[in-house]
């Protein structure tokens, strides 16, 4: 019962973590800071961001006592001053979740407080990078031992910020795209908020292979190459791979594809319902698989990696 409890817990964190991180970074380099379809006049973009703050503070507090109580042997126990104590005050995992809450409640407090201008991005995607990189204490990241202890930290903290950046853009691009007949300045916006995106697409995926193969060495190993398939960390981080794979197909269909094609509709009104049809399908199923992943990440994080056996 707890262990569910807590694998949940840390998928809410993530999801928490990474809209604040990524979408306000989004509003930042991809939409126009002021004037028609700039992230000041959309009235959704304060609530999504104050909203990311408020489930990443209380999933975070609730994972404290989650787990507490798993150590505690129950709830009623992990309730208890002591163990509570425990956790946040001998554990890195429970500091670092300190931290990460307080975090998050400093961004929801900013997000309803401040007006929607450049300078609230910046400080929400401030928050939300302190935060996402909080999670290395959460999972493997800040276990290893010996010489490659700050290596592996370092680029698992770099694989949280990347997929943060990645993640929270197709929410906001979600966000974006809900709007059944928009403006056409709304539509520009769109076309140049895709091109925003699409100049970092290449450094993010070149960053999560990166780091993703840096972790993959510490984790599994080539001496244990086999435990992708035969240990349970192994299978899902094997699944997680392939729905990457699955994102990276999508991503260039948008790049390639999708894009010139609404960039062509610009000239076209008649053609724009079903580019922004296509686009709305490709995004829906990048954002699916993407919240799969970070599914996968939440569950095989609480589980011992094929180098640890």
């Amino acid at each position: 019962m707890l262990e569910p409890a807590v694998i949940i817990l840390r998928l809410m964190q993530y999801a928490g973590a990474m809209a604040l991180m990524g979408s306000s970074l989004f509003f930042i380099y991809a939409l126009p800071s002021t004037g028609p379809g700039s992230a000041a006049e959309a009235p959704w973009t304060r609530r999504l961001l104050a909203g990311a703050g408020a489930v990443l503070a209380l999933a975070t507090l609730l994972w404290i006592v989650a787990q507490a109580s798993v150590l505690a042997g129950s709830i009623a126990e992990g309730l208890k001053p002591e163990a509570l104590g425990a956790v946040v005050t001998s554990m890195d995992l429970g500091k670092a979740g300190v931290l990460r809450a307080g975090v998050a409640l400093l961004a929801t407090i900013f997000a309803v407080m401040l007006r929607p201008t450049q300078a609230s991005w910046i400080v929400a995607a401030a928050l939300g990078t302190v935060a996402t990189a909080t999670f290395a204490w959460m999972g493997h990241g800040a276990a290893t031992e010996g010489p490659g202890g700050v290596l592996h930290l370092v680029s698992d903290i770099l694989h949280s910020w990347a997929g943060a950046v990645w993640i929270g853009a197709l929410v906001a691009f979600a966000l974006i795209l809900r709007t059944r007949s928009p403006t056409p300045a709304g539509v520009v916006a769109l076309h140049r908020a895709l091109h925003g995106f699409s100049r970092i697409g290449t450094l993010l995926v070149a960053v999560l292979v990166a780091t993703g193969l840096a972790n993959s060495w510490f984790l599994v190993g080539v001496d244990r190459i086999d435990g992708l398939w035969t240990t349970p960390y192994g299978r899902l981080l094997s699944l997680k791979i392939l729905l990457f794979v699955g994102m990276l197909g999508l991503a260039a269909a948008n790049r390639f594809r999708l894009t010139p094609a609404l960039a062509l509709a610009l000239d076209e009104p008649s053609r724009q319902g079903a580019a922004l049809a296509d686009l709305r399908r490709s995004i829906a199923l990048e954002t699916a698989a993407a919240l799969g992943i970070v599914a996968l990440v939440a569950w095989f994080g609480t589980l011992a990696p094929p180098a640890a056996m």
